[in-house]
């Protein structure tokens, strides 16, 4: 017995299950006219229920437009960037466009092909965490596409831009251990890969500022790499500061991942959390507020973030009237304690 193709979901048939019009689910997937955010909803709701697949080489020759959005980051392994991916595909979805995601590794060549390659020709936007280029890329980093940063400090390049204060970030996890009368605070992050370790080596300058506001020197000793901004790389770097004999009684890490690796490893040493060593880390991931003892932390605000840029782009790619780029925000942050300090 044969069995007839099954037919492709229409957006008739979302609009049937979400109790409006084909129109309106035509507006509310392409983005060309408000709708409300109930509405929205509704829609994006019935589109994953019936698995519908938007046929993106008509809508571009309707529209001028793909309806993707591409979006490019290190690496999805590091679980910030995971978080954030997951963040930025959901604020895309909610105005009706689709994301594409590349992984750089933080090497230069990868992004130079991102910025300039075939594959941004398939989206109309980009948003970009560069790792490899800095501030002398300037001019690499002008383009007449649509295209918004996300920084570890600001770029200097015409187009918009959501920039980390990792100075002030590493400044603020560090002074909330000051705060808890610690003095022999330890950090792990920076590394000898100038690309990679961007972030730490600025959140490695916010720790030695507080601790010089505390009147305290930075001891090298305390100090240890991590070559990748992983659960794994924090636990080899916890093993070996334990292993150098050095007294420490806390510890501010580059990320969450690092800090959850190095919490692990203290743990089975026998060292008590915070009793012995408190823990900070950077990001407010999920799994830090399921770790055991919860991981006390810097976050930044991750959902908030992903909006953000998407508004940003998006108000480029749709040439919103209001829109008044390029422009420079800082992404906020602000410390969560928890149960490890």
């Amino acid at each position: 017995m044969t069995t007839s193709p099954r037919r492709p979901v229409t957006m008739a048939d979302v609009g049937a299950v979400a109790g409006v019009t084909s129109r309106t689910v035509s507006n509310v997937l392409s983005g060309n006219k408000p709708v409300s955010p109930t509405t929205r909803d509704a829609v994006m709701t019935a589109v994953r229920q019936l698995g519908y697949q938007m046929n993106v080489s008509a809508r571009g020759l309707r529209t001028g437009r793909t309806g993707l959005l591409t979006l490019a980051v290190p690496a999805l392994r590091i679980d910030y960037f995971a978080e954030l991916a997951l963040a930025v595909v959901d604020a895309a979805e909610r105005r009706g466009w689709a994301v594409t995601l590349q992984q750089t590794q933080s090497d230069r060549s990868r992004e130079l092909a991102i910025l300039g390659g075939h594959d941004r020709l398939l989206s109309d936007g980009l948003i970009f965490q560069p790792h490899a280029l800095g501030p002398d890329d300037r001019d690499l980093l002008v383009s007449d596409q649509p295209v918004v940063l996300l920084a570890d400090h600001p770029l200097q390049a015409g187009a918009d831009q959501l920039v980390l204060d990792n100075v002030a970030i590493g400044r603020a996890g560090t002074s909330h251990l000051l705060g808890r009368g610690r003095r022999r605070i330890a950090m792990i992050g920076p590394n000898r890969d100038s690309g990679a370790s961007l972030a730490g080596a600025y959140r490695l300058r916010g720790y030695r500022q507080a601790l010089e506001a505390a009147g305290l020197a930075s001891a090298p000793e305390l100090v240890v790499e991590a070559q990748r901004w992983t659960w794994e790389g924090g636990a080899a770097a916890a093993a070996e500061l334990l292993a150098s004999g050095a007294a420490f009684d806390a510890l501010f890490c580059g990320n969450d991942s690092l800090a959850l690796g190095a919490m692990h490893v203290l743990l089975s040493h026998g060292l008590d959390v915070p009793g012995d060593v408190a823990v900070v880390g950077v990001d407010d991931i999920k799994d830090a507020a399921r770790s055991h003892p919860a991981l006390s932390t810097v976050a930044l605000e991750t959902t908030a973030t992903a909006s953000t840029a998407v508004g940003l782009l998006l108000a480029q790619v749709e040439r919103d009237p209001s829109y008044r780029g390029p422009m420079t925000r800082t992404v906020p942050h602000r410390v969560v304690e928890r149960a490890s300090s």
